[in-house]
């Protein structure tokens, strides 16, 4: 079951104890006798289960990195903070905006449902948005007929989740207004794109681990009524590797 959708079950029930109790079982109760442990339990939770409620679909989300597609910005294991309110409010479970909000912008980091499975969030950075052009051609993004610029920062290599050690290429790109590592695998011939132009409503989304991105090359668009928030903070980092917290990470705001 969907997270907001439990919490809003265990809202209704809990506020709906509470509320019988006051307008009618408290009437047919002796003053000595003690509340019945339901409207007990449900007086104790039903506030901070709003105020979790009201903060988890309106002002941030905790979110955890499954998978390395956002290597090196993002590794598995770190927890983050999703905006909410950036791009408008929108009502839980139905996920409709009811704000307009700021538009999303290259470069963005977006936590979203993923269209062929939307019990699923996917963590992505935006590339295309509404009318732009978009290609991948010899391992660099074409926005509009104009390459991303492209820094060669180094070699950088990583330990897979299936545990083997995998030599990539750092780069710096610039894209938008947002300046962030990017990992390339030189001699991969895999994941280029001739261009495609973003229909309107919906967004290109890939991974900062290029050749190693479950993203819009392989399974197309993210609808606008996809979006869940804009990742903002790491607040906690766990290497499940090595079983340590990753202290110099907490606290990071995502470029």
């Amino acid at each position: 079951m969907d997270f907001s959708l439990l919490m809003f079950v265990l809202l209704l029930l809990t506020g709906m104890i509470w509320l019988l109790d006051i307008v009618l079982l408290r009437r047919h109760r002796a003053p000595e006798r003690p509340e019945p442990w339901p409207v007990e339990y449900a007086k104790s939770f039903f506030p901070v289960i709003l105020v979790v409620f009201v903060i988890r679909s309106f002002v941030v989300e905790p979110f955890k990195i499954p998978s390395g597609s956002m290597i090196p910005t993002l590794l598995v294991g770190d927890f983050l903070l999703v905006n909410k309110f950036t791009y408008g409010l929108r009502l839980p479970i139905v996920n409709q905006k009811v704000t307009q909000g700021s538009p999303l912008q290259r470069g963005d980091v977006v936590v979203f449902r993923y269209p062929e499975d939307p019990s699923k969030d996917y963590i992505k950075r935006v590339v295309g948005l509404p009318g732009d052009t978009v290609a991948y051609i010899n391992k660099q993004i074409v926005v509009n007929g104009q390459p991303v610029p492209m820094q060669y920062m180094g070699d950088y290599s990583y330990v897979t989740e299936q545990g083997y050690i995998l030599d990539t290429q750092k780069y710096q790109e610039s894209l938008g207004h947002h300046v962030h590592d990017v990992l390339i695998v030189p001699n991969s011939g895999m994941s280029e794109m001739d261009p495609i132009t973003v229909p309107a409503g919906q967004y290109f989304m890939m991974g900062d681990n290029r050749d190693n991105s479950n993203d819009s090359r392989y399974w197309g668009f993210v609808p606008d009524d996809k979006i869940v928030g804009k990742a903002m903070l790491i607040w906690w980092s766990w290497d499940g590797q090595r079983n340590r917290v990753r202290w110099d990470r907490m606290g990071e705001w995502i470029p």
